[in-house]
């Protein structure tokens, strides 16, 4: 008999946090949904200066603006069903419809990771290359990378899925998680899950680590550029410009590379807690990276202010 003709399970039911109390659903999904408004308000925000100001059409915020739709598109695929699982009890989720929200929580996620590279390296020629920089980072590379990122990143989550869906799922159809993903649906079936266990571990070390080493050598080198800058004002702002980036960076890599090699070093905390950290990580930035954006880019923040001014002075007149 085939693993496939062995499944039995039509649907899974996301449990999201399985210690959390039934009397606390409601403010769990009224956080969740609040995490989910902020985040389409906030990238929304920065994708409508994008296509109203000109000014903001270059190679840098052509990256940003990449990041604003990956972060809208993996919120939107994960959030909805987890508020509709606190909110409604609406926890089950079909078959497929389970195996679809896991390529997109993969995808998104690869895409991220290459999309951080590439703003590394913009960066990075900003400031060792200032003079070449409008030579070499012009807004059409920086579109041609990006699209290679988004097809690029089609690969790996796919090969999973195809690898994941055939598996005998023969008996719990809960998923311990707020959304499916590779490691909450395969533990699930009934084989032994090691062959496909370590490619999915080692298709996300390199989506990680590989990017991250680049990132992180193009910054070191960034850095001892700055260092060479003879004016302390001068070293300051050249870091400034680099600062968002790095935030951003920050909130996306070290807590997934936390959960990750804990899990694979023998480091155990609670389901609880390994959950939170995942929501965190996964959600966190998708919210404030608009307000980075905002407080910490100079021109985002003066076509904020000029927008807003100008609605202003709209609705002084028409009053």
């Amino acid at each position: 008999m085939s693993a496939t003709n062995q499944t039995s399970v039509k649907e899974f039911f996301i449990v999201g946090f399985p210690g959390l109390h039934p009397m606390y659903f409601g403010l769990t999904s009224v956080l969740l949904f609040f995490v989910y408004m902020f985040t389409l308000v906030g990238n929304g925000i920065f994708l409508i200066l994008f296509i109203t100001d000109r000014s903001l059409h270059k190679p840098m915020y052509v990256i940003i603006l990449n990041l604003v739709v990956s972060d809208v598109l993996f919120s939107t695929t994960t959030l909805p069903k987890i508020i509709a699982r606190y909110w409604f009890q609406a926890g089950a989720i079909s078959f497929t419809a389970c195996f679809v929200q896991m390529y997109f929580v993969h995808y998104f996620g690869t895409v991220n990771s290459y999309i951080l590279l590439i703003m590394a390296l913009d960066r990075y020629v900003a400031i060792c290359y200032p003079l070449r920089y409008p030579t070499i980072m012009t807004n059409s590379i920086i579109l041609l990378t990006s699209i290679i990122s988004w097809v690029v990143a089609k690969a790996c989550p796919l090969m999973m899925v195809i690898r994941a869906y055939p598996l005998p799922y023969c008996a719990s159809n809960t998923i311990i998680q707020c959304y499916c993903d590779h490691i909450s649906i395969t533990t699930l079936a009934c084989t032994d899950r090691t062959p496909y266990a370590f490619p999915a571990f080692v298709f996300a070390m390199v989506v990680l680590l590989v990017p991250l080493a680049f990132i992180v050598s193009s910054y070191c080198a960034t850095i001892v550029a700055v260092f060479r800058i003879a004016s302390t004002q001068g070293r300051l702002k050249t870091l400034s410009t680099c600062t968002p980036q790095l935030i951003i960076i920050a909130l996306y890599f070290f807590p997934r590379c936390f959960v990750y090699l804990a899990s694979n070093v023998g480091i155990t905390f609670s389901t609880d807690l390994r959950i939170a950290i995942i929501m965190l990580y996964s959600l966190l930035p998708p919210m404030v990276n608009p307000l980075i954006y905002c407080l910490r880019t100079k021109e985002v923040k003066q076509t904020l202010m000029k927008t807003f001014t100008k609605q202003q002075l709209i609705h002084n007149a028409a009053a």
